[in-house]
């Protein structure tokens, strides 16, 4: 009678109990569970290049790189040092064995960083979706979100990145404003989630900007819904751009003089988009759209 691995451990993932299927005679036919293969991330073009080259960058970085875009921080390195690890058995695994015929193998640990290992951020977006559609979002159309900055404030974010958490707390306040606004009602609000992303269309494209999955309408302290016609983008930018600007003012990052210069821009560099909306019954799509707004940078 032929064994059947199954691994039991939570680190594994990979294997795949055996199930029963029905063959064209009739009888049923049990399929071998799924083969555990290693990823090999240092085959990879990314992996050669931070394995071949990280070293001379963090030497250089000081002269080259901070008078642009400030210290190098802490994070970086160690995000770098856990991902060349991670995958690989140099970096620890467990090893797992199936009691009944003895066989097994060993399965390398993941660096579980944030954003930069693409394996281990994708496992957590999964996982984010999952938790957000099952628990945290209300049984209600949604719309996707994105708030982005014109150029010439990125860099200032980018050399102080506490500055980021304004950037999501401006963007949530011009997403209540105009809801409440719309509703002349200062005692309702929307479901919103954030997540923030610095990067643009290329991984080292330094491009801090907002994702938000906000409900299509506003909550009463009942927690009746109240469902809100189609959006105007444009009146949300409108308030978006000047909120920020004046709480960067207030943190004294940006002069009044140059606020003032911003907020007389014709074409004032702030964005904000809004997607379809999704009806909370498509579990699907909105695990899609919440995958997206936590999507590893490469």
């Amino acid at each position: 009678m032929p064994c059947f691995c199954r691994p039991v451990l939570a680190c594994c993932g990979v294997a795949q109990a055996p199930f029963a299927a029905e063959d064209p005679g009739g009888s049923l036919i049990a399929e071998a569970p799924a083969q555990y293969r290693p990823r090999h991330p240092e085959r990879t073009a990314f992996y050669q290049i931070f394995e071949d080259h990280f070293d001379s960058y963090v030497r250089d970085y000081e002269e080259r790189f901070e008078p642009r875009s400030g210290p190098l921080r802490p994070v970086v390195v160690r995000s770098v040092e856990e991902f060349l690890s991670c995958g690989r058995l140099q970096g620890g695994f467990a090893r797992i064995r199936c009691p009944k015929c003895r066989a097994e193998h060993l399965l390398a640990f993941s660096c579980r960083t944030r954003n930069f290992c693409a394996g281990c951020q994708a496992k957590r977006s999964v996982l984010f979706a999952e938790k957000l559609t099952s628990e945290i979002l209300a049984p209600v159309p949604h719309r996707h979100w994105t708030f982005s900055i014109p150029r010439v404030l990125r860099g200032l974010i980018e050399r102080d990145r506490k500055l980021l958490g304004l950037l999501s707390q401006t963007a949530y306040a011009a997403i209540l404003k105009s809801f409440q606004a719309f509703f002349d009602r200062r005692d309702v609000r929307p479901g919103c989630v954030i997540s923030l992303q610095t990067f643009g269309a290329y991984g080292a494209n330094f491009n801090p900007h907002a994702h938000a999955l906000v409900s299509e309408g506003v909550f009463n302290r009942g927690g009746e819904f109240l469902p809100l016609p189609a959006p105007d983008p444009a009146a949300v930018m409108e308030v978006f751009r000047r909120l920020l600007l004046q709480r960067l003012h207030r943190a004294e990052r940006l002069s009044e003089t140059f606020m003032h210069n911003l907020l007389s821009w014709v074409h004032p560099g702030f964005s904000v988009f809004a997607g379809p909306p999704v009806d909370g019954a498509a579990i699907g799509a909105l695990e899609s759209q919440s995958r997206y707004i936590t999507r590893p940078a490469l």
